[in-house]
């Protein structure tokens, strides 16, 4: 499929862009982690794309790189695999990312009992002790979205009251980040409320990814670790090897701009085209134009989520008439609310480029879409919130 990509033979990404080769099998971000290794795969995947990259869980022994080594040796502090302190719990919501950040970290996943009484109530017991501990609980507010914010809630109150030293929400996909203002009279503001709940119900800290807006960070009255998944995706497309001269990154909306111009910074600083476009109402829009060329281009258009793919997918026919000669969309959330897979699988995008932060059933799966790991860069997140690191550092 993506032999009809223009090959350049020099790279549109500066050479700072990975530790060491792109390629490796071993590494595939551009910051050092605490371990470069991948769990091994009883059964190699024989897709290129519609699969995600799902590790499966070996007793083997984990191996890594000489080079990863000695590199990690003298950036980083010794490694106790056994470090009793730290524990991960996962929910309900997408136990498959759990068990791969715990794959990268080393450890197992903490023994958790969540059920469903007959009435629909949620009961949460952990099965081993947390005392003093620092507690790390891997549950994404995804659809259904309110059946797993209340999971998350009731999972951090169970370990306030199992006397954890600290408790963290790690929260992948951040629900109801989009109900952030008010634009019109006598709405709520949901993002905060939920911001409230997850405080009172006794986290110490969020560690969320990709948030759709950074004041939704300065709702919460705890510490918030904002990762971002532009890592993950960016370091995918250094692989295609386009040629800098037909690259073309797209905002889909304005409201966008901001976080299409970090990414276009980091593809050698890339031109830029945003499509202009009015709401009529919620999870319905019209595009009206485009500012910027992208005639015979590779446009890559670039968003923090794809919930009905009704934005992006009128950008990309706007793309097509404008002269685009392929269109890629790249998003960390694939929330893919119907009509989405339709509307992805038109045949108007060359490739789907999503992450894992939300689970998307096999049902859903289409050959343009390539799903990536954020297991690594989420693992290493949470090493450097227990050992007390930066976190920012990741990604300089």
């Amino acid at each position: 499929m993506m032999a009809s990509l223009l090959q350049c033979p020099t790279s549109p990404f500066p050479p700072s862009f990975s530790s060491i080769n792109r390629r490796s099998p071993v590494l595939r971000f551009h910051f050092p982690f605490r371990h470069a290794v991948r769990c091994n795969l009883v059964d190699p995947i024989k897709f290129d794309n519609g699969k995600p990259y799902a590790p499966l869980l070996n007793t083997s022994p984990l191996h890594l790189s000489s080079t990863a080594t000695s590199h990690l040796e003298n950036t980083l502090p010794p490694f106790n695999k056994y470090d009793t302190r730290l524990r991960i719990f996962s929910g309900t919501a997408n136990p498959a990312l759990s068990h791969e950040i715990a794959c990268y970290m080393g450890l197992e996943l903490g023994k958790i009992k969540i059920k469903r009484f007959a009435d629909g109530e949620i009961y949460v017991q952990l099965q081993e002790s947390v005392r003093g501990c620092d507690v790390f609980l891997v549950q994404p507010t995804c659809p259904p979205a309110n059946e797993n914010l209340m999971e998350l809630l009731i999972m951090i109150d169970a370990c306030r009251r199992a006397s954890a030293k600290t408790i963290t929400a790690v929260i992948p996909y951040f629900g109801y980040a989009r109900a952030d203002r008010k634009t019109q009279g006598r709405e709520s503001i949901a993002a905060k409320l939920v911001a409230n709940l997850i405080t009172e119900a006794g986290a110490n800290r969020v560690l969320a990814c990709d948030l759709h807006s950074g004041q939704s960070i300065g709702y919460f009255d705890i510490p918030v670790d904002h990762v971002y998944g532009q890592p993950v995706i960016l370091d995918y497309l250094a692989s295609k090897t386009i040629c800098s001269d037909e690259l073309v990154v797209v905002s889909p909306d304005v409201g966008g701009v901001a976080r299409a111009r970090a990414f276009a910074k980091k593809l050698s600083d890339a031109p830029l085209a945003i499509v202009d476009k009015r709401r009529h109402g919620h999870n319905v829009a019209e595009v009206m134009n485009l500012i910027g060329d992208v005639k015979g281009k590779v446009a890559v258009m670039v968003d923090d989520m794809i919930d009905t793919a009704g934005t992006i997918t009128k950008g990309a026919a706007l793309l097509h008439q404008e002269g685009a000669r392929e269109v890629y969309a790249c998003s960390t959330h694939a929330v893919f609310s119907p009509p989405a897979i339709e509307r992805l699988s038109s045949g108007l995008f060359q490739e789907v480029i999503i992450t894992n932060t939300i689970p998307v059933s096999e049902q859903n799966y289409f050959p343009q879409l390539t799903v990536l790991s954020v297991a690594n860069l989420l693992g290493e997140t949470i090493w450097r919130v227990h050992d007390d690191c930066s976190v920012s550092s990741i990604f300089q």
